[in-house]
C-alpha cells in the first residue's frame, strides 16, 4: 500500500506520516468547504432561473445545516468503528452524488432533498470532526497548530472556489461551476483511498511528539453500537458545565459565521448595489484573513489561556458585525470588516477542540466535540433562516447581523464562566 511505502521514505528523512494525514485532510476540507459555500453563490441565479424566493432556498440551506451538525456526534462514533478512511471516503461519494443529481433540479422539493438532506447528511460525516480526530490522533505535540492548519482550510477553500464559481456562475451558468465542485470532490476522494490511514500504529508509528514512556490510550471497541457511543457519550458529557458552555458558545459561532455570512453576505450585498463577482471576492479576502488568523489561533492555543482567548474573539467579532451596517457598504468600509472579521472567522475553532481535548480525554474528544458541533450547526440552521426570512418579511438582512453582533458579546461573557482546573468526567 502507497501509506506504508510513503510513510516508511519520509521516516528516512525524520518526516512524520502524520503531515501526510495533514495534507489529506486539508484537501478533503478544502474541496468540502467549496460544496458547503456554493449555495451563497447560486441563491440569486436559482431566483432568477426558478423564481424560488430566498425563504425557500435558505430553508434547504437550515436543513444541511442541521443535518451537517446533527450527524458529527454519530460520524465520530462512525469514525472509531470503521475508520477514518472508510468513512471520510463514503462521505466523498454521498456529496458528489447529490451534486450531480441536482444538476437536472426543477423543483424546490429537489433543492431540499438533494442541497438539504443528502449533501448534509454526506457533508456531516467528516466536517470539523474529522480535523479534530486527525489532531487527537496523530498529534500530541503541536495539536493546537495542527487543529489551526485544518480549520484554515474552510478559509482556503473559499479563498480558491467562491470566486471562482461566482465567475464561472456569472458567465457559463451555475450548472458549470457545480460540475466543476463535483470534479474537484472526486480528485479528494482518490487521495483519501490512496493516503489516509486510522491511527499512527496502522504504519508502524507512534503519534508526533509522543516519546513512547506513557501507554497509549485503548482505541474505542470496534463492536460499540454507533447510536449507544454517540448517545452515551452525550449523556456523559452534558453532566458537565463546560459542555453546555462551549456547546452555546458553539452554537453562536455557528450563527455568526456559516449560516450567517457564509450564506446570506453575497445576496446582502448584491442588495446595496455590489455584483456578484465582487462580493464573493470579498468573501476571498476573508478567506486570506482567516487562513492565517487562525493558524496563529491555534498556534497561540497550544501557549495561552484558551478561555481568554475565546473571550477576545468572540468580542471582536460580535463588534465586528455590529459595525457592519455604519460601514455604507463602501469599498474602503468593506476592506475593513473583512480583515477584522476574517481574522477571527474560525479562529473560535482551535481553543475549542483544545478545551475539549483537556477536560474529556483525546479518545472521547471527537465524540464530545461533534455533539458541540451539532450545536455549532444549529446555530448556523437558525441564522441561515432567520436572515432569509429578515429578507423575505422586512426587504433588509440587517437585523440578522444585529442580532448576531449582540449573541457574540453573550458568548464572550460565557467563555470566562468555563472553570480554570479541568474536572473528571464519568465514563
Amino acid at each position: 500500500m502507497i501509506s506504508n511505502w510513503l510513510s516508511a521514505t519520509l521516516a528516512r528523512r525524520n518526516i512524520h506520516y502524520g503531515w501526510v494525514m495533514v495534507g489529506v485532510t486539508f484537501l478533503t476540507a478544502i474541496v468540502s468547504a467549496g460544496a458547503v459555500g456554493a449555495p451563497g453563490v447560486f441563491i440569486v441565479p436559482l431566483q432568477k432561473e426558478f423564481g424560488w424566493s430566498t425563504a425557500e432556498i435558505s430553508s434547504a440551506l437550515s436543513i444541511r445545516f442541521i443535518l451537517f451538525g446533527l450527524m458529527a456526534p454519530f460520524a465520530a462514533a462512525l469514525m472509531n468503528r470503521y475508520g477514518l478512511r472508510n468513512v471520510t471516503l463514503t462521505a466523498l461519494l454521498i456529496v458528489v452524488s447529490a451534486l450531480v443529481l441536482s444538476l437536472g433540479m426543477h423543483e424546490v422539493w429537489q433543492l431540499i432533498l438533494l442541497w438539504g438532506v443528502v449533501v448534509g447528511i454526506g457533508t456531516g460525516m467528516t466536517a470539523l470532526v474529522l480535523s479534530a480526530t486527525v489532531a487527537a490522533r496523530w498529534f500530541n505535540a503541536r495539536r493546537g497548530l495542527v487543529i489551526g492548519i485544518l480549520t484554515a482550510s474552510v478559509a482556503t477553500g473559499q479563498l480558491v472556489f467562491l470566486p471562482l464559481l461566482a465567475t464561472l456562475t456569472d458567465r457559463m451558468g451555475w450548472r458549470t461551476a457545480l460540475a466543476l465542485m463535483c470534479a474537484m470532490l472526486g480528485i479528494a476522494a482518490l487521495a483519501v483511498l490512496m493516503m489516509m490511514r486510522d491511527r499512527p500504529a496502522d504504519v508502524g508509528l507512534r503519534p508526533f511528539g509522543d516519546d513512547g514512556e506513557q501507554p497509549l490510550p485503548a482505541p474505542a471497541p470496534n463492536n460499540a453500537p454507533i447510536l449507544a457511543a454517540a448517545l452515551g457519550t452525550l449523556r456523559d458529557a452534558s453532566k458537565t458545565g463546560v459542555f453546555w458552555i462551549l456547546f452555546a458558545t458553539f452554537f453562536i459561532c455557528g450563527a455568526s459565521t456559516n449560516g450567517l455570512i457564509q450564506v446570506h453576505l453575497i445576496p446582502m450585498c448584491v442588495d446595496f448595489g455590489i455584483p456578484q463577482v465582487q462580493a464573493a471576492g470579498l468573501l476571498a479576502a476573508m478567506g486570506i484573513f482567516d487562513f492565517f488568523g487562525t493558524i496563529v489561533s491555534g498556534w497561540l492555543s497550544d501557549r495561552y489561556d484558551n478561555r481568554y482567548l475565546l473571550f477576545w474573539y468572540y468580542g471582536l467579532r460580535g463588534l465586528s458585525l455590529v459595525s457592519l451596517p455604519f460601514t455604507n457598504f463602501s469599498f474602503y468600509g468593506l476592506s475593513l470588516f473583512a480583515m477584522f472579521y476574517g481574522l477571527d472567522w474560525i479562529a473560535t475553532v482551535p481553543p475549542t477542540v483544545r478545551l475539549t481535548a483537556q477536560r474529556f480525554g483525546p479518545e472521547r474528544a471527537n465524540l464530545v466535540f461533534g455533539w458541540i458541533f451539532a450545536g455549532h450547526q444549529l446555530g448556523a440552521a437558525t441564522a441561515a433562516f432567520g436572515a432569509g426570512l429578515s429578507r423575505t418579511l422586512l426587504a433588509t438582512y440587517l437585523p440578522a447581523f444585529f442580532a448576531a453582533g449582540a449573541l457574540c458579546i453573550i458568548a464572550s461573557l460565557l467563555t470566562l464562566v468555563i472553570s480554570r482546573q479541568p474536572r473528571a468526567v464519568a465514563a
